[in-house]
């Protein structure tokens, strides 16, 4: 096999992979629209860019109402307000996560309590949660990790024997389907994220859905500055905030969820092709895919590496070389419960919970740890717009190095 691009060699792949995002003239002209209309700000008329793409969207994901605000983190402290949880209660999140899924829970004043990964998934282990479980838990919140859907079966059942609410992480998983079931419509409430890598986007951006019209009214009044429906502007009946999203957003992602099947399909026929074919190939397993994933939304496509299966090359040198070769990758998440950013709030906040200074403990995430440290390699939902010799490009790659491993590992 030729010699590595690292080492001076030709690279499998010299042409960019699909550009994001996707957009055309309808989006240029709703953005004009917009301009003209005079009306930018949000608005509460039922006929406004946002209230028609709340409608829309939810609607696709099998949900009565939507919320949207101005983005996904946003829309997780929004549904953690909604559900009144607060100062000393605890909601158990995924370590594996981007680092919003726990400070939402911290900017209510609610504990992040990590549960450790599935070490196949990648989502949280059912298994382990119940453990987990004390008086002060109020929430589970399962994150569909890169468009994966968590065992939702599993977690509902748990949070129904415990009386916890469920709070969806799907800001990676638009389309994402459970046993035929759009995700963020399993749970009490479930929320998106339009950000400028998510399969929907409009820069920034989020929304809440649910199934529960009281729930929609108070996610309406959290992102409302606390106001009532029937209220008088400056009546104040919670604590909110001004989460509301502009007409531009909601004009841009009117177009963009016109195109959401079309790319999610086309990201699942790419996806599903390349997990296939790299099958074949000892030391890279694809993230699994329970069979009641009826559709995967695939914002990421996440393999686990082995080094020992490639003569012992670091992770780290590999995603070198499978860059040189033309495949833009990176190794993913570091466990949440170590980013001092969590670990200071989450001392400050125990300290007047609990009423003494504790130290910070690092709870028993072995799977995490593995996934960050060794084995996650990422690719972006983007590549999986390209067609299947594009995929064939991104095996030869890893074909390549895998051939070449021994000495790579030893250079």
């Amino acid at each position: 096999m030729s010699e590595l691009a690292i080492h001076g060699g030709a690279p499998v792949r010299d042409t960019p992979f699909p550009a994001w995002p996707v957009w055309g003239e309808p989006e240029e002209q709703a953005l004009l629209e917009t301009l003209h209309s005079g009306q930018w700000g949000w608005s509460d008329r039922e006929d406004s860019r946002v209230a028609r793409f709340e409608a829309a969207f939810a609607r696709s994901h099998h949900a009565e109402y939507g919320r949207c605000v101005f983005n996904g983190t946003v829309a997780l402290e929004v549904a953690l307000r909604a559900l009144d949880i607060g100062y000393g209660d605890e909601v158990i999140v995924p370590p594996y996560t981007f680092i919003a899924t726990a400070t939402a829970c911290l900017s209510v004043g609610a504990l992040p309590v990590f549960v450790d990964i599935d070490p196949d998934t990648y989502t949280i282990a059912p298994d382990q949660i119940e453990a987990a479980i004390t008086p002060r838990t109020r929430a589970i919140i399962p994150v569909h990790i890169g468009g994966c859907p968590s065992d939702m079966d599993a977690i509902l059942q748990l949070a129904h024997r415990h009386d916890l609410h469920v709070i969806e992480d799907a800001c990676q998983a638009h389309a994402a389907a459970w046993n035929g079931r759009r995700v963020g419509s399993l749970g009490d409430l479930g929320c998106f994220s339009f950000q400028s890598s998510k399969n929907i986007n409009a820069g920034e951006g989020g929304i809440v859905i649910t199934r529960n019209e009281g729930l929609a009214e108070l996610c309406w009044s959290v992102r409302n500055c606390g106001r009532v429906r029937d209220g008088a502007w400056y009546q104040h009946e919670r604590l909110g905030s001004n989460f509301r999203m502009t007409e531009w957003q909601g004009a841009i992602l009117l177009v963009q969820v016109e195109r959401m099947e079309e790319l999610a399909a086309r990201r699942e026929r790419s996806g599903d092709y390349l997990g296939d074919q790299l099958s074949e190939i000892a030391g890279i397993a694809r993230q699994r895919r329970d069979a009641r994933v009826t559709q995967h939304g695939y914002h990421l496509f996440i393999m686990r590496y082995d080094a020992e299966a490639f003569d012992g090359l670091p992770r780290e040198r590999f995603l070198d070389a499978l860059r040189a070769e033309g495949i833009p990758c990176s190794p993913g998440y570091v466990p949440l419960y170590r980013e001092r950013a969590i670990q200071t709030a989450t001392s400050r906040l125990r300290r007047f919970v609990d009423g003494a200074e504790t130290a910070y403990e690092l709870p028993d995430c072995p799977a995490t740890e593995r996934a960050c440290a060794e084995e996650g390699i990422w690719l972006t939902q983007n590549i999986l717009l390209g067609a299947e010799r594009d995929m064939d490009d991104i095996v030869e790659a890893i074909a390549k190095i895998k051939a070449h491993a021994g000495e790579l590992a030893t250079a």
